[in-house]
């Protein structure tokens, strides 16, 4: 039942999702936001990928959507990084936030299963701008919730 109640909630709040529109760009302080959600959503398509709840085609989807977005983040963040490290530092610094991002997610997300994953890519690939994103990108990156309480899917 409990369950049941979980996948009406998100595919409620996934019908509202199409309407969300950005009031503001991204700022250099969400460029790692953006990374991580990205990277979060490539590691758990990647462990889903061989059940019922394969979503690999919605993150495909979320990227081709959102490839300004996410390669302007990915610049920004390699931006702040030759400032303190230098050119060569920051791509060895990169990657190594990219790994640690990646390895948060190997063991799956932390409250939200496959088929609520596949949901929530479904729904931000049609998202526009980068102002929701980094808006869902706030509650999906979280350590503990729920999906009753991602507010921006409910728009």
């Amino acid at each position: 039942m409990k369950s049941k109640l979980k996948k009406a909630a998100l595919s409620l709040a996934a019908a509202g999702m199409v309407l969300a529109t950005p009031s503001h760009a991204a700022s250099s302080g969400d460029a790692e936001k953006l990374r991580r959600l990205d990277i979060m959503l490539m590691v758990t398509g990647l462990r889903c990928r061989n059940g019922a709840s394969n979503f690999q085609a919605d993150f495909e989807a979320f990227e081709a959507a959102h490839l300004g977005t996410l390669n302007g983040a990915a610049a920004a963040l390699r931006e702040g990084l030759v400032a303190t490290h230098g050119e060569k530092g920051a791509e060895r610094a990169l990657d190594r936030i990219s790994t640690m991002m990646a390895n948060e997610y190997g063991a799956g997300h932390p409250w939200l299963e496959c088929s609520e994953l596949k949901i929530v890519a479904s729904s931000l690939a049609r998202m526009q701008g980068a102002e929701p994103l980094i808006e869902a990108a706030d509650q999906l990156l979280s350590s503990t919730g729920s999906p009753s309480q991602l507010t921006w899917a409910r728009r």
